[in-house]
């Protein structure tokens, strides 16, 4: 059984049956959004960050939104194979013990550790990985707006129920209340550098990301809405309430027409869902003409089923399910880990000798 799935739009199947696949014609890597399941492709983000992209010089847009803001800017760390596996290591060993007389920790509490967590792990390496020579960080957030423009016990609640139902009337009827902000890094012209998707499709601002704001706008990008406390008036960025990238673009269902070369997307599934209040909504879970340059790789349904532990990725319900229970938990992910070393091992093979009938139409 085949652990790994290649999935590809039109362009990049065209591309791929003509050229096979080199290291310079990517042009851009999204990390998308997920919590727990990115934790499967961290053997992928190894083999491609720590020895198939250095084959090549040229510039390579990462974006990444909520733990996939977390991976792309780890890959613009020195030893991004070392740093990757302490990420590894964070994630999975991560643990709240609530406060006395709650049953779960506070989202004060968790957005507290979380923070410092972010702090310890990225170090003074803040300036290094923002003036990479060839990768170009670019952070996604959701910003409040109106009633979503102050975390509030009350008011927030209203404001994500104004959201779920504007966004059932369109996505960017959606942007009356939650914004997409993409911190990015910056150029030589001392301005942020281009965005590698268009805009349209969304209400978007763009900011510089600096080393005065990289640890919010990361800690943001991670926020999910009543599990962590918003981000509030990051610097140098609009005033008001930051949340989980997620909210906005979960899976980073962007449009990349534009952008020269092709997009590889290391996924934990097929579908690129385009925002989190999107997961119910099948008609929006199919491919767009904004992936036709796109190629997903992505494990195999039935290998997930018969191969990784409980027949599923790993995810946030794990932390109730396992409960106080961490020793449980830690050997089910890195199980989990150790098994998807097959995506990386196949990956691999496959640029050595390309293989047509791999490649599924996305």
């Amino acid at each position: 059984m085949r652990a790994l799935r290649l999935y590809a739009g039109p362009k990049a199947l065209a591309h791929l049956r003509a050229q096979g696949l080199r290291p310079e014609d990517v042009r851009v890597i999204p990390g998308a959004a997920g919590g727990p399941k990115g934790l499967v492709l961290g053997p992928l983000d190894r083999f491609l960050f720590g020895r198939w992209l250095p084959q090549s010089h040229h510039p390579v847009d990462l974006v990444g939104a909520s733990i996939g803001a977390w991976r792309m800017a780890t890959a613009c760390l020195p030893d991004p194979v070392a740093r990757s596996r302490a990420l590894e290591h964070d994630y999975i060993h991560q643990h709240y013990v609530p406060e006395p007389g709650r049953s779960r920790p506070s989202a004060a509490q968790v957005s507290a550790s979380f923070g410092q967590s972010l702090s310890e792990f990225f170090g003074t390496a803040v300036d290094t990985l923002l003036q990479h020579p060839r990768y170009r960080l670019h952070v996604m957030t959701s910003h409040g707006r109106g009633v979503l423009g102050r975390e509030h016990p009350w008011a927030t609640p209203l404001g994500y129920g104004w959201a779920y139902c504007t966004n059932l009337v369109s996505r960017r009827a959606m942007g009356h209340v939650l914004e997409r902000v993409v911190f990015s890094s910056l150029g030589a012209d001392g301005q942020p550098v281009p965005l590698p998707f268009a805009t349209q499709d969304y209400p978007t601002v763009q900011q510089t990301l600096t080393p005065a704001n990289f640890g919010p706008a990361v800690q943001a990008s991670c926020s999910i809405p009543f599990v962590l406390q918003a981000v509030h008036d990051i610097p140098g960025a609009a005033p008001g309430a930051y949340w989980d990238g997620g909210i906005t673009d979960y899976h980073l269902h962007l449009d990349y027409r534009a952008t020269p070369g092709l997009v590889l997307y290391p996924h934990f599934q097929k579908a690129v869902v385009p925002g989190w209040l999107d997961k119910a909504l099948r008609w929006r879970h199919g491919a767009t003409a904004h992936l036709e340059s796109t190629l997903v790789l992505a494990p195999d349904p039935e290998w997930v089923r018969q191969c990784l532990p409980n027949g599923k990725l790993p995810d946030r319900t794990d932390f109730v399910h396992y409960g106080e229970d961490l020793a449980a938990r830690v050997r089910v992910w890195q199980r989990a880990v150790a098994e998807s070393e097959r995506l990386a091992d196949e990956w691999a093979r496959w640029l050595d000798q390309p293989d047509e009938s791999w490649l599924e139409p996305l």
